[in-house]
């Protein structure tokens, strides 16, 4: 297993106090923290090898070229992509799907068409869809929940038919912590020759994943959910789906040739990066994933069941505290949401910020989600590699605080 105190000490951040407290850092499912590796990496490229890349006849733009090419590299390695050609750089999981929206939606979907979603989306896997609706009069329809938080599989083949051209589904829920049945809608997608689109925010950074064994067309991921920099993503893509679509920015690097009146794209995947990319990002995208490929994703995976299971068992003996989600750490990620009598989720997180104990509150951007689940928000904590039980005991503690102070019954 993980030694994790020695894993903790690579986070910086994690010996802070906050409010005079430890520092009980338990929201990485917006953003994870940063071990010493990734911040070195990011530091080292600024102050050894800072240039523009693809376009300096020099050695220190090759070198920094090098170390961005390099770090594709390792992410392509890291979800065992069949070249690092089907790895294109983004800013971020948002931004991966909308390149998906309007680089092949625009451009194969009709009026009558479907794009599938399902109801535990988040905003970046519907709003970019929405829009994509409007240019091309397809329709959006989604896959319900089954009364555990799980995807109701079961109802795949009322909208899964030959009208479906897009199945976009979420790996792993932000909100309910549920794994998506990826493996079924794949199944389900191919049978009728539609497009699979899996959002890998939550799932890449916490399970090994096999983008050939998937059988997806596209996954979209963010580096900062997974121990790296802000600012940049990854959109992996089938190289035959790639090289079908059209690049959604224009600018920069991204042309083989312009003239006053057309252009001509680069090849994959550079024709998807318009303008100078996030060099620095990347190169830390790159130590991330070094980092996580160090520790072992089966052991990230394994210490995350273990620690879910022990929040879930102690939240769940907290009065008048509901879980929305699966109950069972098998079926889901770390991320735990929940609601503690009627105090709302913002009060709750900030009695629980003055125990230094940090914790997102409000509707996680999945706002259609929060409507099926009937409350305007919940309080979510979410665990990674770095956290331990004794976080978990933090967060009760603030919990029951909160209920003395609110008068809870």
């Amino acid at each position: 297993m993980t030694d994790l105190a020695h894993l903790r000490s690579d986070f910086p951040i994690l010996s802070r106090e906050m409010n005079g407290k430890p520092l009980v850092y338990l929201d990485s499912a917006a953003t994870t923290q940063k071990p010493v590796q990734v911040l070195d990496a990011v530091d080292d490229y600024y102050r050894k090898h800072n240039a523009n890349v693809h376009r300096g006849a020099y050695k220190l733009a090759e070198e920094a070229t090098d170390l961005y090419e390099g770090a594709r590299l390792k992410i392509a390695r890291f979800i065992n992509a069949t070249t690092e050609r089907e790895v294109v750089f983004t800013r971020s999981t948002t931004s991966a799907i909308n390149h998906i929206g309007y680089g092949w939606g625009l451009y194969h979907l009709k009026p009558g068409d479907r794009i599938v979603l399902t109801h535990m989306e988040h905003h970046a896997n519907v709003v970019p869809w929405q829009l994509i609706t409007r240019h091309t009069g397809a329709e959006l329809v989604y896959l319900p929940l089954t009364e555990d938080f799980m995807v109701d599989i079961s109802r795949i083949g009322e909208v899964v038919d030959e009208r479906a051209k897009i199945v976009s589904i979420s790996g792993m829920s932000n909100v309910l912590g549920s794994f998506g049945p990826v493996a079924e809608a794949v199944a389900a997608a191919k049978a009728v020759g539609a497009l699979t689109v899996v959002d890998g925010a939550q799932l890449i950074p916490h399970s090994a994943v096999d983008v050939q064994a998937m059988g997806a067309d596209f996954v979209a991921f963010s580096a900062h959910k997974m121990l790296g920099p802000t600012g940049v993503g990854a959109m992996w893509g089938r190289m035959e789906r790639l090289e079908e679509m059209e690049p959604a920015e224009g600018g920069g690097e991204m042309i083989r040739d312009v003239d006053f009146e057309a252009s001509t794209w680069a090849e994959v995947p550079h024709k998807f990066e318009a303008g100078t990319p996030p060099i620095a990002q990347a190169i830390g995208f790159g130590a991330a994933v070094d980092y996580l490929s160090k520790v072992g994703m089966d052991e990230v995976r394994a210490h995350e069941i273990e620690i879910t299971a022990y929040a879930l068992e102690k939240l769940s003996e907290i009065p008048d505290l509901t879980i929305y989600g699966p109950m069972d750490p098998q079926k889901r990620g770390a991320a735990v949401s929940f609601t503690l009598a009627d105090i709302h989720p913002h009060d709750l997180a900030t009695i629980l910020d003055q125990a230094g104990v940090a914790i997102r509150a409000g509707h996680h951007c999945a706002k259609p989600l929060m409507r099926v689940l009937g409350v305007p928000a919940t309080a979510r904590a979410s665990f990674y590699v770095y956290n331990i039980p004794e976080e978990v005991d933090a967060l009760v503690a603030a919990l029951h605080e909160a209920r003395r102070i609110f008068g809870v019954a």
